[in-house]
């Protein structure tokens, strides 16, 4: 903490709501001595709409297009979650083939996601031209996402039981395509901002979080993987058809903003290496499991799903009493709890370096707003 004397004063700053830089309906209200930080205290609540409570007002069905728009960057994580969640309620097998389908689908959209942090999170820090890279690379992937579920961002792809489209030759030649293109433009962004001096002196050893504040805040994703701890629900509780592939979890050394983007840059490789491998194993066989009821009516009883999105752990609680609704519906979303280390992690900090560390959390504020 800042020394100051009797006859300092601090005043209050307002970071948002509208500040591009909170990305969404995010206020932050700092206390400011000079250029530096005393305190930061997150207000969140704007963009509200009770998610949970309007689960509780509708079937399973009617519930499913929600989850593209509590997390609209990775919904089609949400809705893996959602389905998988009612799908072990209801004791429901998912064929295979539909399980490597929702696994090439959601890691494609992890990585529109993940592109469209950096691009943005470049534009925060005041680099334009890695945004154009980032979009450009990221509609390729919205281009074929587009053609098989008919969406854009707020995806409802998966059904209960399994997914309503299959691949075709074209959808796989083109995903192939964009693979080896992807690859070839690593080099690029590594010229145009890992090395970046001005990158780098930005976000080197700004923001740091400890393995021991990772654990006290229940940090997820990028965020605690970034402080060196190697914890990715895909590797830990095995789900859907992860466990039939090869790949790693990146992690970083200095827990810094620095860290937490390498973490995300090599995360997009890592998907890259699950898509080719499911498309190189698609196995044949149905995508949807039989005799799924059109009106599910679960028995009593509870589950916990929990899936790795593209900003950490997203579970979801269902409570049924044997009705057509659910009784209770209780989300966990990542950006919640990795944005309650704002305040701890921006204390002492410059202004412009408070923006470095809240774009480095990657919150979606819808997310916290449910």
């Amino acid at each position: 903490m800042l020394e100051r004397g009797l006859e300092e004063k601090t005043f209050w700053l307002n970071l948002g709501p509208q500040h591009p830089s909170t990305h969404g309906v995010l206020r932050v209200l700092l206390e400011m001595d000079g250029e530096y930080i005393v305190k930061a205290e997150p207000v969140i609540g704007y963009g509200h709409r009770g998610h949970e409570h309007m689960a509780e007002n509708r079937n399973y069905h009617q519930f499913l297009p929600n989850m593209g728009r509590v997390d609209y960057l990775h919904a089609l994580a949400f809705n893996q979650c959602y389905c998988m969640a009612v799908e072990k309620l209801m004791g429901i097998k998912v064929p295979e083939r539909a399980e490597y389908i929702r696994v090439i689908t959601a890691e494609m959209n992890r990585l529109t996601s993940h592109f469209l942090w950096v691009g943005a999170y470049l534009m925060d820090l005041g680099a334009f031209t890695p945004f154009l890279y980032c979009f450009d690379d990221r509609e390729n992937i919205l281009d074929l996402l587009d053609r098989l579920t008919g969406s854009r961002l707020t995806y409802c792809f998966y059904r209960f039981g399994g997914v309503p489209v299959d691949l075709d030759d074209e959808f796989i030649a083109g995903t192939r395509a964009f693979i080896q293109r992807l690859r070839r433009r690593w080099v690029d962004y590594d010229n145009l901002v890992t090395k970046n001096i001005i990158f780098i002196k930005r976000t080197k050893d700004v923001g740091v979080i400890t393995k021991e504040q990772c654990v006290q805040y229940g940090l997820t994703g990028p965020m605690v993987r970034g402080s060196g701890i190697p914890y990715d629900i895909r590797k830990s509780e095995p789900y859907s058809a992860y466990p039939e592939f090869d790949f790693e979890i990146p992690i970083g050394e200095n827990g810094d903003v620095f860290d937490r983007y390498i973490v995300r840059m090599r995360e997009m490789e890592q998907s890259l290496r699950i898509i080719e491998q499911a498309l190189n194993r698609l196995p044949e066989g149905p995508i949807m499991a039989e005799k799924v009821p059109k009106r599910l009516k679960p028995a009593a009883g509870e589950v916990y799903q929990a899936v790795e999105t593209a900003r950490g752990e997203f579970g979801c609680y269902i409570v049924s009493q044997g009705d057509i609704k659910p009784y209770r519906i209780k989300l966990r979303v990542p950006s919640f709890a990795n944005l309650s280390i704002l305040p701890e992690a921006s204390v002492d900090n410059l202004v412009a370096d408070v923006v470095a560390i809240l774009g480095s959390m990657d919150v979606v504020v819808p997310e916290i707003d449910r």
